[in-house]
């Protein structure tokens, strides 16, 4: 029960109590003499209470239920502001903390919990502001010297006068470097979709030519592991978007289909209408995700499967960056998974309009 309810009950609660004892006063203070001993007196007597009675059943049931209602239109109106406050700030997240909440500007004590919500969600606008902003000077920082290295590595890599061994150690140091670079590019794109500086193309783009192009990528990728990759169906459909995002959308996906499966499993990927949206999914037979960790797998840095922490290749980031990506295109990303059966990756975008009109 809502406070604005128990409030008009307990308001309620107490007019009726008030009527009844004022009914109860008024009868004790104006009711007749008491008559003599008598059946004609004893009937006057329970005739005048039950007149007493029916006098406050009929004026303290209608005052109640009027209390009743009057309550609950002054709480209505007194918690009014209350409720726009409390759904005004649901809606606030990461991106929209300069939007302040609205204020009665009456100068009451809702109105000055509505500026201390006002002035905290500025401070940590500033907070997130300025980790943006290190996070996305460390990333370009990194770039230098990582492409320094990376270089280098190469370069020695190319000489054939290191021993096997010390060649060995320059691929492993090699791989980390390429890993170091993957992670500032993935931060780098991260900080700048969270200040708003990432503008994506808005052009007519063939869904199933970039699902066949990450399908042949998926062969490729797949062979190590000796994964099978099938594509049952693969309806033509366009989509509004960025081709290059959406491409960068697919090889995430279907890489951790690959790197998250089982020796000999397989990757299944289908491409359907569904109403007014393009649907992809993309399934796997890999060990699954346990569903206490599930709702945190687009949680940036966030690995779940500590069984695969050490030799599948990852950062954490691209699930997040695959969110991202499916959000700015106005569509959605939902993961169903099975423990040690099933992953199934469902994306929905929205269909170019003149893919949706009829024919």
């Amino acid at each position: 029960m809502t406070t604005r309810a128990r409030l008009s009950f307990w308001y309620a609660g107490i007019m009726f109590v008030s009527l009844l004892a004022m009914g109860a006063l008024t009868y004790r203070q104006f009711a007749p003499e008491p008559h003599e001993k008598g059946t004609q007196h004893e009937e006057a007597d329970e005739s005048d209470f039950r007149e007493t009675l029916r006098i406050i059943l009929w004026c303290g049931v209608p005052a109640a239920l009027l209390a009743l209602g009057g309550g609950w239109f002054l709480m209505r109106r007194a918690f009014a502001p209350v409720t726009a406050l409390t759904l005004a700030a649901e809606q606030v997240n990461e991106s929209n903390l300069r939007c302040e909440l609205p204020r009665t500007s009456n100068g009451d004590e809702l109105d000055r919990l509505t500026e201390v919500f006002n002035a905290m969600t500025a401070r940590l606008d500033g907070s997130f502001q300025r980790i943006r902003e290190f996070t996305l000077h460390a990333s370009h920082e990194l770039k230098t010297p990582l492409t320094v290295m990376h270089g280098e590595l190469e370069t020695a890599l190319r000489d054939e006068s290191p021993a096997p061994p010390q060649r060995e150690r320059l691929a492993s140091q090699l791989d980390e470097v390429q890993r170091l670079s993957k992670i500032v590019d993935g931060l780098t794109l991260l900080t700048k979709a969270d200040a708003g500086q990432i503008h994506l193309a808005r052009e007519a783009v063939r869904l199933d030519e970039l699902v066949r192009d990450a399908f042949a990528d998926a062969q490729i990728l797949a062979e190590p592991g000796r994964v099978t990759v099938e594509l049952p169906a693969c309806d033509e459909l366009t989509v509004l978007g960025d081709r290059h995002r959406l491409r960068q959308l697919l090889l995430n996906l279907v890489d951790n289909a690959i790197k998250y499966n089982e020796p000999g499993g397989r990757v299944t990927l289908n491409l359907n209408r569904a109403d007014h949206n393009a649907e992809i999914m993309i399934a796997n037979t890999g060990p699954g995700i346990p569903p206490e960790i599930l709702p945190r797998v687009f949680d940036r840095f966030f690995r779940g499967d500590p069984a695969h922490g050490n030799s599948v290749d990852g950062c954490g980031l691209g699930l997040s960056i695959a969110q991202w990506i499916v959000s700015r295109h106005g569509g959605s990303l939902r993961i169903d998974s099975e423990v040690a059966k099933s992953t199934i990756v469902t994306v929905r975008l929205p269909l170019a309009m003149e893919a949706v009109k009829p024919a």
